[in-house]
């Protein structure tokens, strides 16, 4: 039994340009290049088989849910499991070079391999994979040759989708930007109590045209160097991430 799963980053917020950390109480509607982008999805869709929408709670992925569904006629669930990474004291710390580089190396340890390094009173990447699952059971439960579409957020998306869809150079991924309103096609089966999935293409952006084209970069300017390392895990730099309430 297999479904097809669409995997749609929201529209361009405010967070997107101001690099604010956003989980649950910074919460932006989308500008009007987000909302155009979301139209151009919709347009999209408007062609395609979907059998029904799941979204994120977070403003952004709301309004985009809403305005594709307006676009197709196939309405919209909210699910509080496709939230974004819960980056917890973060969100109220401002978007600086210093806090930025404290979420990168707690990033860059959940590729490492250290799934247990945590955001401090927030995720580690084994809270956000059993969120991710529940979320997939939720919506898949007891469909069959159907298309599903989830609307959320890219950081959700790139971590999950190595373990999700059994890819053994992850890296690949990495190297295309999770654009806003980007469409990740994942072909998913349910085998041994969890959903897995067969990646078709990932963050495709190719629909977007015009001023809806324009995107800006998730990450703040200069904060990514060495943000997916491969080989050193034995740095001398490496993040002990395993923090309860403090930095």
């Amino acid at each position: 039994m297999s479904n097809l799963l669409y995997l749609v980053r929201h529209g361009e917020n405010v967070a997107n340009l101001t690099k604010e950390f956003s989980f649950r109480k910074v919460d932006y509607s989308l500008t009007a290049r987000g909302r155009l982008q979301a139209e151009q999805t919709g347009d999209l869709f408007a062609g395609k088989k979907v059998d029904a929408i799941y979204s994120s709670p977070l403003k952004r992925a709301l309004e985009t849910a809403e305005i594709i569904s307006g676009k197709i006629g196939v309405p919209f669930y909210v699910d509080e499991a496709f939230r974004e990474i819960n980056i917890g004291a973060l969100e109220d710390m401002p978007p600086t070079a210093a806090t930025w580089d404290i979420h990168n190396r707690i990033i860059a340890e959940w590729f490492r391999g250290n799934h247990s390094a945590r955001f401090p009173e927030g995720d580690d990447y084994h809270s956000l994979w059993r969120r991710f699952q529940n979320g997939l059971e939720r919506a898949l439960d007891g469909r069959e040759n159907q298309h599903v579409m989830i609307v959320g957020h890219s950081g959700m998306f790139t971590m999950v989708m190595g373990d999700f869809c059994s890819l053994e150079a992850v890296e690949d991924i990495h190297s295309v930007e999770n654009k806003n309103c980007s469409i990740t096609t994942v072909e998913v089966e349910r085998a041994n109590h969890a959903y897995i999935g067969r990646l078709i293409r990932w963050a495709d952006a190719d629909h977007l045209h015009g001023e809806a084209a324009i995107q800006t970069p998730i990450f703040l300017e200069g904060s990514v160097a060495d943000l997916f390392p491969s080989d050193d895990k034995g740095r001398d730099d490496a993040c002990d991430c395993n923090i309860g309430g403090g930095f």
